[in-house]
């Protein structure tokens, strides 16, 4: 037979495949893959219901229906007070990792420099070389997750094309301060670099944080694009809508990258999605407030066990240090052990590193359940370790 691609048949199954298998075989509550249990708001999915029964179900424009668009443009000026011309800057995708497939493919060239920043979401790197673009990689550590600036500065040249940042940050539960994220734009206009922010958790920020978009730095808005995802903000994962927002002239190689790949995107879903853009400030407000409290719950569970729980300023994560409790020598380990052995199944971090020496201490655990799940998940927990 002749060979397969050597990127995409060379990876292995994915560890959050793998630990979602291993909680099936051991009746494992799954604090491992980052969806929430609940199915999100009954009036969007009744507006979706709706637009299927009623509405045509044939091709929409292939950027997106212009109700979508337009709402995400106003979501831009209630959210981040930026001015964005639906027409021209807004691109709706069948999901964020569609939008990434799409931003990489349509702005960068084989041989281009990419900078990606540790810890990483599974699918940026084969991404990145599915493209032929060459990786750059620049390291964050737990706890603190702080920016290594010098690292940042030494990992541009003439051939970095592209930086693509994630904000707020999976799993690091980090969000980039101002400071932050002046530096880092000052750093790609001096080499003249594209931005890609991947910023799906925007609307789940916590103790009354605001998200910061690239797109509200004046700085960035001609050479950036922000992805944006309703699975994440409206807790429907499976629909698989996704945007992309920003600089005009990257968007027109973006949405072509999109014609070839999906062509557009369920048309129901959109008229769902753009109305939920128009909630109110209360639905906003309540899922940050909802996901903060289970935050805290499982924080104070673990840290009850003597797990050293990180911060987590936004998203779906906790990130634990586990170095304190005689459960494996590696994160690979614990996680295996803590499934196997007290049914509950979360990730290791260092599977979000691609280079050399990952952390090994720290496990990462979803919280976006409801408290029951988190409860049952910390008294199986109390349990093993009692034992």
């Amino acid at each position: 037979m002749p060979p397969k691609n050597t990127i995409y048949s060379g990876i292995p199954t994915t560890i959050f495949e793998v630990m979602s298998r291993l909680a099936q075989q051991h009746n494992a509550v799954n604090l491992g893959q980052g969806f929430p249990d609940v199915d999100g708001p009954l009036s969007l999915r009744k507006y979706a219901a709706e637009a299927l029964l009623k509405r045509p179900n044939q091709y929409p424009p292939m950027p997106g229906i212009p109700a979508l668009r337009q709402a995400v443009a106003n979501a831009y000026a209630r959210f981040h007070n930026v001015q964005i011309d639906w027409q021209s800057q807004v691109v709706i995708t069948s999901g964020a990792t569609e939008a990434l497939s799409d931003c990489i493919n349509g702005l960068i060239n084989p041989g281009d420099e990419v900078i990606l920043l540790e810890p990483l979401y599974d699918c940026y790197a084969p991404l990145v070389e599915r493209a032929g673009g060459i990786i750059k990689l620049v390291r964050l550590d737990p706890p603190d997750w702080v920016l290594p600036i010098e690292a940042l500065q030494n990992a541009f040249s003439d051939n970095t094309k592209l930086l693509l940042l994630n904000n707020p940050m999976n799993p690091a539960g980090k969000m980039f301060s101002r400071s932050e994220l002046e530096l880092i734009v000052e750093l790609c206009e001096a080499h003249d670099v594209f931005i890609v922010a991947d910023e799906v958790y925007e609307h789940l920020t916590f103790d009354g944080q605001p998200h910061i978009s690239v797109l509200s730095l004046p700085k960035a808005q001609a050479r950036s694009v922000a992805i944006g995802s309703a699975g994440k903000t409206f807790s429907m994962t499976g629909w698989k809508v996704g945007t992309v927002t920003g600089a005009a002239h990257m968007i027109e190689p973006i949405t072509k990258a999109h014609q070839f790949t999906t062509f557009t995107t369920p048309p129901h879903l959109q008229v769902a999605v753009a109305k939920g853009l128009e909630l109110p400030d209360s639905y906003f407000d309540g899922i940050k407030s909802e996901l903060a409290a289970k935050r805290d719950r499982l924080a104070a569970g673990l840290s009850a066990l003597n797990f050293k729980v990180g911060t987590c300023q936004a998203a779906y994560f906790l990130n634990a240090d586990f170095s304190a409790l005689p459960i494996g020598n590696t994160d690979v380990e614990a996680c295996q052990a803590m499934v196997r052995d007290a049914g509950v199944a979360t990730v290791p971090v260092s599977a979000f590193y691609k280079g050399v020496e990952p952390p090994q201490k720290f496990l990462r655990f979803c919280f976006c359940k409801q408290d029951s799940v988190l409860d049952d998940a910390i008294e199986r927990l109390a349990k093993w370790l009692g034992a």
